[in-house]
């Protein structure tokens, strides 16, 4: 028999976060760039220790295991380090979304009640009106903090389930909730973007997405954990983007809808071949075939048919890539390691292949849940599963088929369409840039599928389109309208890429 402390020893034994394995790799290679932003470059000792000033002054400033700070800033390098920071205080990074307007941004403090707020000059008045929290500002303000403060390393040992990170969803369907990521997860979701994504030792990354995203943080310490070099880029900055392909070896070029094809424009413009890089893309199910092809052809890697979600990290089904200028005719997934999964109904029953169920899943990468929010997690985590509200169907070959979110269903008469299915009907015709799919009311059957289309030119007409889908489509699915946009920039987009349907459906009507 052990007594409480033996137990609590062996448990830390069996434990290391990844902001200590940071720490690790910057002794190992003290002079190699950990972050470069484009004006200066810092080098793994000098970012390994401004992390432990920024940890030391937390503490000095009362904050403690459990407690959380917020961030409201552009991508930068002190974002990076207060994250680092955070996990060797103990505390509790909420990355907050600058793309939120101020009742959004007010909502996400209240819920998760921050001590503190670290804020950039670009958002400093925005954050100084949130709740009077007390703000820090980078530069001078955020200097003067941990000037004073030591570079030792701190003595606080992150345990497996404590709170990391904190991210927001984009509040699609709602109030937006706070994802709590523990260290636990996220070291899991590191050993994933080893295991089945290609990451190792000295891979570069460009840090392009809003660092409040999974897609960008997330994966930035990843590849800090690892020595490689994190290129900070302030937003969709496309000329940068293509510059460092052209130049830095990387692991992951992340592009995302709304961006995508500008880059590839860009590129092809230039001429030039990119750096090696071992994985382009993501979202396949949102890009066109054509675009799929395009893109990892001009890098000359594979096109990474993602699917995952900030609950989640990569999982269940990023298992797939498209071969260099290879169309995919089909966007089946193949499932990840570190997790198991299921298909169920509404009566959580499983589903036989052939039959969309939404997914269920459980591992080590998945969160810990919402913040201050029971009757969610009662619901979403029902079983001992957490319910993505992703459906899917199981292939006979072993492959999975996206089909849509559940919580967004067409309901037409008795029948369910799902509009992702509309919407790779009509992407399949070359002519279509990008198809998004919604629900109008209809006095006759409840509600029916409106397209929005955005084609290049010539377009076609609405007829070919409504016949091509009448050779491909059930009765009961087909659109009852096509309407056409000029630019995909009228599609709105969740800070992922993904449309924001109900933000289409006032134009519908």
């Amino acid at each position: 028999m052990h007594d409480n402390r033996q137990v609590s020893d062996t448990a830390l034994a069996g434990f290391v976060d990844i902001a200590h394995l940071i720490a690790a790799t910057a002794r190992a290679q003290a002079a190699a760039v950990a972050i470069d932003d484009g004006t200066r470059a810092v080098s793994y000792a000098t970012f390994n220790a401004r992390c432990n000033q920024v940890a030391h002054a937390l503490a000095e400033l009362g904050i403690s295991r459990g407690d959380r700070i917020a961030v409201l800033a552009e991508n930068r390098i002190e974002y990076l380090e207060l994250t680092v920071a955070a996990a060797r205080a103990g505390a509790i990074l909420c990355a907050l979304n600058w793309r939120f307007t101020a009742s959004e941004l007010a909502h996400c403090v209240r819920l998760t009640a921050p001590a503190l707020l670290f804020a950039s000059a670009r958002y400093a008045v925005l954050a100084r009106d949130l709740h009077g929290l007390p703000v820090i500002e980078f530069g001078d303000e955020f200097e003067a903090l941990i000037e004073r403060s030591p570079a030792t390393e701190s003595s606080v040992i992150a345990r497996p389930e404590d709170g990391f990170i904190i991210l927001y969803t984009s509040g699609t369907t709602g109030a937006s909730k706070a994802a709590l990521i523990s260290h636990r997860a996220e070291l899991a979701r590191f050993a994933l973007s080893q295991i089945d994504s290609g990451l190792a030792a000295g891979d570069g990354f460009i840090a392009w997405a809003p660092l409040f995203h999974m897609v960008a943080l997330e994966h930035a310490l990843h590849v800090l954990a690892l020595g490689g070099t994190v290129h900070l880029v302030d937003g969709a900055d496309i000329d940068r983007i293509v510059r460092l392909a052209e130049t830095v070896p990387q692991w992951w070029l992340v592009l995302l809808p709304g961006m995508i094809d500008r880059v590839v424009e860009t590129m092809a413009a230039r001429g030039r071949k990119p750096a090696p890089i071992k994985i382009v893309g993501a979202l396949a199910d949102l890009v066109s075939a054509d675009l799929v092809a395009a893109t990892s052809r001009i890098f000359n890697a594979p096109y990474w048919n993602t699917f995952g979600s900030t609950e989640t990290g990569m999982l269940p089904f990023a298992g797939t890539r498209f071969a260099a200028g290879e169309r995919p005719t089909s966007l089946a997934k193949a499932a990840n390691s570190l997790h198991a999964f299921k298909l169920v109904d509404e009566e959580e029953r499983g589903v036989a292949d052939g039959k969309p169920g939404e997914v269920a899943v459980r591992g080590s990468t998945v969160f810990s849940g919402y913040w201050n929010a029971d009757e969610i997690n009662q619901r979403e985590f029902r079983g001992g599963w957490f319910h993505m509200g992703d459906v899917f169907v199981a292939r006979s070959d072993g492959l999975y088929d996206y089909v849509d979110r559940a919580k967004y269903l067409i309901k037409t008469g008795a029948e369910n369409v799902y509009p992702a299915e509309i919407e790779r009907v009509l992407m399949s015709d070359p002519r279509v840039l990008e198809a998004v799919v919604v629900r109008r009311p209809d006095a006759k059957w409840g509600e029916v599928p409106v397209a929005l289309v955005c084609c290049s030119t010539p377009a076609p007409s609405r007829e070919e389109l409504l016949n091509f889908c009448r050779t491909k489509l059930a009765g009961y699915k087909m659109p009852k309208d096509i309407l056409y946009v000029v630019s995909q920039d009228e599609f709105p987009r969740s800070t992922s890429g993904k449309i924001l349907r109900q933000a289409l459906e006032q134009r519908v009507r």
